[in-house]
């Protein structure tokens, strides 16, 4: 299929104004949301030296779709293929840096534009591409099929939300997907959008994030926490949004006498609001400590801000109860796998679009618990903290539920067999 009008516009503009997207990069890196150190690479300058032999390229947007990819480069390097890793995210960077396998090397994925894509596949030179989720950029897109590299869409999620925008648009998103080799869906409604769309080969292959190992932790620092919060009710809300945790801070308010020496964990889905979200809990009369300063959670602490990278499996196994966020305000809802794995009742709000597959299925075997804003999430902590066995009942059917869905990373393996095979005898589609 030629290239329509609006995408041959799209990377014209996108060659023109170059120096305005250097211009952004510059600004985003002043906020805090680049790395200076490594500016380059999201220009498709290298930053590490290519290795030698065939090697597969694998992106994540962030943090949730790069930690998903883990066991596919596992099973990648294991095959000896070497395997580069992107991401978009400088906690995705901080955080997938310490968990790659021998033989994987990361980089940050460059922007969209002709001349850092050329750059980038000019050095690297990737025998095949695996992109997650729903990263289909134009111009990476078109210069991977240019240059005869197979692409992969993996673990391949459309929301209901995106296919309507993209029906509007038939033709750019379907000769966007018309490039891509194949498309490994979540779900078979994933598989009908995406087909209906214009992808020409799809299958269903399951959500890889049920099979991802939980987050690791130190266990000395596990002791240690656990030492300092004995005795005293647990819970966490993790990756929190704003107007969230003023939801959480009032659960707290509530159920502080009812259950003496509370301790609220809050994690915000961004650390850098940590100041903020600990600002909140204080003007609200609470007391509130801040991980990322070097604090600890005392008897004198009513809120722990955790506002680090890379911890998330220290305190899911310290939280017996785990409110995920992005449901209680309208995001989506963030992956609930992690703490159910390690042992957690997961309580979520009604905003679960971007996951309704695995909420469901935990909603359904009683491993999970909706709530509709702070009063009824009052009334499920408080029943929770107050009846351990209920507690556990939930706990052991979140990890059952999640244990059942599994099996996405073999499928995924399997369907990419042909395209491995091509890359190690460097053969190109």
């Amino acid at each position: 299929m030629s290239l329509p009008l609006v995408i041959r516009t799209y990377r014209a503009a996108t060659t023109v104004l170059e120096p305005a997207v250097l211009g952004l990069l510059y600004w985003r890196q002043r906020k805090g949301r680049e790395d200076r150190t490594r500016l380059g690479e999201r220009q498709g300058y290298p930053s590490r030296p290519r290795p030698k032999g065939h090697l597969v390229w694998v992106h994540g947007a962030s943090i949730g779709e790069t930690l998903s990819l883990l066991p596919v480069v596992e099973r990648l390097t294991q095959r000896g293929l070497s395997v580069l890793v992107t991401s978009g995210t400088r906690t995705s960077a901080a955080l997938i840096a310490r968990r790659l396998p021998p033989g994987a090397v990361h980089q940050f994925v460059p922007l969209d534009v002709p001349r850092y894509i050329r750059r980038f596949l000019d050095y690297w030179q990737p025998d095949v591409a695996l992109v997650a989720e729903s990263e289909i950029w134009p111009n990476t897109v078109v210069a991977l099929d240019q240059r005869h590299i197979p692409l992969v869409l993996v673990n391949g999620r459309m929301s209901d939300r995106s296919f309507h925008r993209w029906q509007k648009m038939p033709r750019i998103i379907g000769a966007l997907l018309e490039r891509f080799a194949l498309c490994l869906a979540q779900t078979s409604e994933d598989a009908e959008r995406f087909a209906r769309l214009g992808a020409p080969r799809v299958l269903v292959a399951g959500n890889l994030k049920f099979d991802g190992a939980p987050p690791p932790a130190d266990p000395r620092a596990v002791a240690h926490l656990s030492g300092l919060v004995a005795g005293r009710p647990v819970w966490l809300a993790a990756s929190t949004h704003p107007g969230e945790e003023s939801a959480v801070v009032a659960v707290h308010r509530a159920l502080a006498q009812r259950h003496p020496g509370l301790l609220t964990i809050v994690a915000p889905r961004h650390p850098h609001r940590g100041e903020e979200v600990a600002a909140l809990a204080e003007r609200a009369g609470l007391r509130a400590g801040r991980r990322s300063q070097g604090m600890h959670p005392d008897r004198a602490t009513d809120v722990y801000v955790t506002d680090t990278v890379g911890e998330m499996g220290l305190f899911y196994r310290l939280s017996p109860i785990v409110l995920m966020g992005g449901t209680l305000v309208p995001v989506g809802g963030h992956n609930p796998i992690e703490p159910a794995k390690l042992g957690a009742a997961v309580l979520h709000g009604p905003h679960v679009h971007n996951a309704t597959e695995i909420y469901s299925a935990l909603d359904e075997a009683r491993g999970a618990l909706m709530v509709k804003d702070s009063a009824t999430l009052a009334r499920a902590v408080s029943e929770l903290l107050g009846n351990t066995a209920l507690n556990r009942d939930m706990a052991r059917a979140a990890a059952d539920a999640v244990q059942a869905l599994g099996g996405a990373v073999d499928r995924t393996m399997h369907s990419i067999e042909p395209f491995i095979v091509q890359a190690k005898l460097g053969a190109r589609r």
